[in-house]
C-alpha cells in the first residue's frame, strides 16, 4: 500500500510540474506575429484569436470545411470578399485565404466587426461567426437568446451551440496557459 502511495504521490508532482507544457502542445499560438498585430489593431483580446483559430482549423493553413470555409479562421470567400470590400483591402479570391497573414486580418477584423455588431458579447459575436450575423439577430428578436448573451444554452442549431461552448471553454484555457 506505501508503495502505491508512493508512485501516486511521484505521479501527482511529475502532473503538476508539466502540466502546463502538456497543455501547451494542445493549446498552440502559432502564427502569432499575425495574430497579435491583427488583434492589436482590431482591438480584440488576442487569445480569443487562437481560441477561434484552434476551433476552426486547429492551425492547418489548408483546412477547407465541407461547406467551402478556408485556411485558418475558415472564412467564406464571399465573406472574406465583403470584409476585404469594405476596409480596401486587396483581395484576389478563394486562394488568398490559404495565405495565413491575409486570413488572420480578415478572420480578426470579421471578429471584431460581430463584437460590435452584438455590443462587445463574446459569445453572440461567435455564434455569429458559425451560424451567421442574421440569424444571431433572429434569435435575439424573437427572444430564443438574450442579447447579454446570457442564455447561449438556447442556441436553437446544435453545431453553433457546441462552437460557442467550445471556444469560449478553450479561450478560459489559453487565459489560463497565456495570460
Amino acid at each position: 500500500m506505501k508503495k502505491i502511495l508512493t508512485l501516486l504521490l511521484i505521479l501527482i508532482l511529475i502532473l503538476a510540474l508539466f502540466w502546463k507544457p502538456v497543455l501547451k502542445s494542445f493549446y498552440k499560438t502559432e502564427y502569432s506575429d499575425y495574430v497579435e498585430k491583427y488583434a492589436k489593431e482590431y482591438n480584440v483580446d488576442k487569445l480569443m484569436i487562437y481560441a477561434i483559430i484552434k476551433a476552426e482549423s486547429n492551425f492547418n493553413e489548408g483546412a477547407v470545411s465541407h461547406k467551402g470555409a478556408t485556411g485558418l479562421m475558415q472564412l467564406m470567400d464571399d465573406t472574406a470578399k465583403e470584409i476585404a470590400d469594405n476596409a480596401t483591402i486587396d483581395y484576389v479570391s478563394g486562394e488568398t485565404l490559404y495565405d495565413a497573414d491575409k486570413n488572420i486580418m480578415l478572420g480578426t477584423r470579421y471578429y471584431a466587426f460581430l463584437k460590435k455588431e452584438f455590443n462587445n458579447v463574446d459569445s453572440l459575436a461567435l455564434a455569429a461567426y458559425n451560424a451567421g450575423i442574421g440569424n444571431v439577430k433572429t434569435w435575439i428578436e424573437n427572444g430564443i437568446l438574450n442579447a447579454d448573451g446570457s442564455n447561449i444554452e438556447n442556441i436553437p442549431y446544435k453545431e453553433t451551440n457546441m462552437y460557442v461552448r467550445n471556444i469560449l471553454k478553450d479561450y478560459k484555457i489559453y487565459k489560463m496557459l497565456y495570460a
